[in-house]
C-alpha cells in the first residue's frame, strides 16, 4: 500500500465523536435529567401544591394566583421561541447552564412577596427557563448518542419532568410544614445542588451548538414534519383534562375529597417518571413512527376512560397512563424528528423548537378554553375528557391519513 493510499484511508476513517462512549452518554443524560427536573418539573409543577398556601398566607388573592400560573405558561412559550437565538448567541451548553441558574434564582426570589409584578416576573422567567431547556437539552445530547439508544436516552432526560410531578405531590407538602417561605428556599437549594452536580457533565461545545440558526432555512420542512407539529399540539390538548382537572374531578366532581384527589395526582406523577423510559425504549425497538402511532391510540383510550367508568381501577389506570404520556410523548416526537430530518443537527433543533412552541400554544389555549367550557357547562368534567380524547384521536387520524396518502403517492 502506498503512502498516499494509507494517508487517504486514515483521513476517510470515521473519527470517534466526543462523548460517544456509553459512560459519557449516560453522564450527559443525567445532566439533561437534572435540567428538565429544575426547569420543567420543579419550576412548573411545584407551583400547583403551593397555591392553597399562597392564598391562605394572603400573599395573593385567588384570582391573582391564576394569573401567576398563566405567567409560567407564557414564559414557557417565549422560551421555546427564543431558544435557538439564545443558543446561537452564547452556545447551547452555556445557555442550559444559565437557565438552570436562573430557575434556581427564581425560587429564592419567589420566597419574598415584594409585589404582584415582582412575583409575576419571576414566574414568567421560570417558564422561560423551561422552554429553553426543553428545546436545547435533548438537541445537545442526542447528537452524541447512537441511533439505537436515542429513545431511552431521551426518556432519561425527560424523566426529570415526572420527578418534578412526583415531588410536587410529596416533597412540597413536607416543605410546607416548615412554612411557605421555607418551601421556596428548599426548592432553591435542591435546584442549586442539581445545577452544581451537573455543571461539568454536559457535552463539549461543538460547532452545531454555536452555529447561526439561519442555517436551518436552507432546508424545506417535509409534510410529515409539518403534520407532526400539529399532532404534538393536539397531544397537548389531550393532556390538559388530567393535568388541570383530575384532582378536582375526584375531590369535588365525585365527592371523594381532596385527600383522594391527591392520591390520584401521586399516581399521575409515578406514571410520569416511568413513562418516558418506557416510550423511549419502545421507540428504539420498533421505530419512532409506529411507536408514536401506538402511543396516540393508547393515550386516547386512557383519556376517554373516565367517560366510560369512574370506578377506582379505571381512574387509577387513566391517571397512571396519561401521567406516563405527559413526558413520555417527548422522546417519541424527538426520535421521530430525527427520523424525518436525519442529516442536519440545526434543522432538527429548529423543528423541535417549532414543535415545542406548538405544544405550548395548544396547551395554553386548551387550559383557558377548557376552563371556559367547564364554567359554561356547569362543571361537566366528562365533556373535558371527551374533548381531550377527541384531540388525540384526531392526531392519530392525521398520522394514518398522511401515511395512506404517501403510500398511494
Amino acid at each position: 500500500m502506498t503512502n498516499a493510499n494509507m494517508k487517504q484511508q486514515i483521513e476517510t476513517r470515521p473519527h470517534p465523536r466526543p462523548g460517544s462512549t456509553s459512560q459519557s452518554t449516560w453522564r450527559y443524560a443525567v445532566a439533561g435529567l437534572s435540567a428538565s427536573l429544575i426547569g420543567l418539573g420543579l419550576a412548573r409543577f411545584s407551583y400547583t401544591p403551593l397555591i392553597p398556601a399562597l392564598i391562605a398566607a394572603k400573599w395573593f388573592s385567588a384570582s391573582d394566583v391564576v394569573y401567576l400560573g398563566a405567567a409560567n405558561l407564557a414564559g414557557y412559550l417565549a422560551g421555546a421561541l427564543a431558544a435557538r437565538a439564545v443558543a446561537a448567541r452564547i452556545g447551547a451548553v452555556r445557555a442550559l447552564r444559565a437557565m438552570m441558574l436562573l430557575a434556581t434564582l427564581s425560587f429564592f426570589a419567589s420566597a419574598t412577596p415584594v409585589s404582584f409584578t415582582w412575583f409575576f416576573a419571576w414566574r414568567f422567567l421560570s417558564g422561560l427557563t423551561g422552554g429553553i431547556i426543553m428545546v436545547l437539552s435533548a438537541s445537545v445530547i442526542l447528537p452524541h448518542t447512537s441511533a439505537a439508544r436515542r429513545g431511552i436516552v431521551g426518556g432519561v432526560i425527560f424523566a426529570g419532568v415526572g420527578l418534578g410531578v412526583a415531588a410536587s405531590g410529596t416533597l412540597v407538602p413536607l416543605l410546607l410544614q416548615q412554612g411557605l417561605q421555607q418551601s421556596w428556599y428548599g426548592l432553591g437549594v435542591l435546584s442549586a445542588v442539581l445545577t452544581l452536580a451537573s455543571w461539568w457533565n454536559w457535552p463539549a461545545e461543538g460547532k452545531a451548538d454555536v452555529a447561526p440558526s439561519h442555517q436551518a432555512k436552507h432546508h424545506r420542512t417535509s409534510p410529515a414534519a409539518r403534520a407532526l407539529l400539529v399532532q404534538y399540539g393536539l397531544n397537548a390538548v389531550a393532556l390538559v383534562p388530567h393535568m388541570v382537572f383530575i384532582v378536582d374531578f375526584v375531590a369535588r366532581g365525585l365527592g371523594q375529597g381532596i385527600a383522594a384527589g391527591s392520591r390520584y395526582w401521586v399516581l399521575y406523577g409515578l406514571g410520569a417518571i416511568v413513562g418516558p423510559l418506557v416510550t423511549g425504549h419502545l421507540g428504539d425497538r420498533s421505530g419512532f413512527g409506529p411507536a408514536l402511532r401506538a402511543a396516540f391510540l393508547i393515550e386516547a383510550a386512557a383519556v376517554l376512560l373516565p367517560t366510560v367508568s369512574t370506578a377506582p381501577l379505571s381512574l387509577i389506570v387513566s391517571s397512571v397512563v396519561v401521567g406516563g404520556f405527559t413526558p413520555g410523548i417527548v422522546p417519541l416526537v424527538l426520535g421521530r424528528i430525527h427520523e424525518l430530518v436525519p442529516h442536519s443537527t440545526e434543522q432538527q433543533r429548529a423543528t423541535w423548537s417549532h414543535a415545542t412552541s406548538s405544544f405550548a400554544l395548544f396547551q395554553a389555549a386548551a387550559a383557558y378554553g377548557f376552563s371556559w367550557i367547564y364554567a359554561q357547562t356547569g362543571g361537566d368534567y366528562l365533556v373535558l375528557f371527551a374533548l381531550g380524547g377527541g384531540a388525540v384521536v384526531l392526531a392519530l387520524a392525521i398520522d394514518l391519513g398522511l401515511a395512506l396518502i404517501m403510500r398511494r403517492a
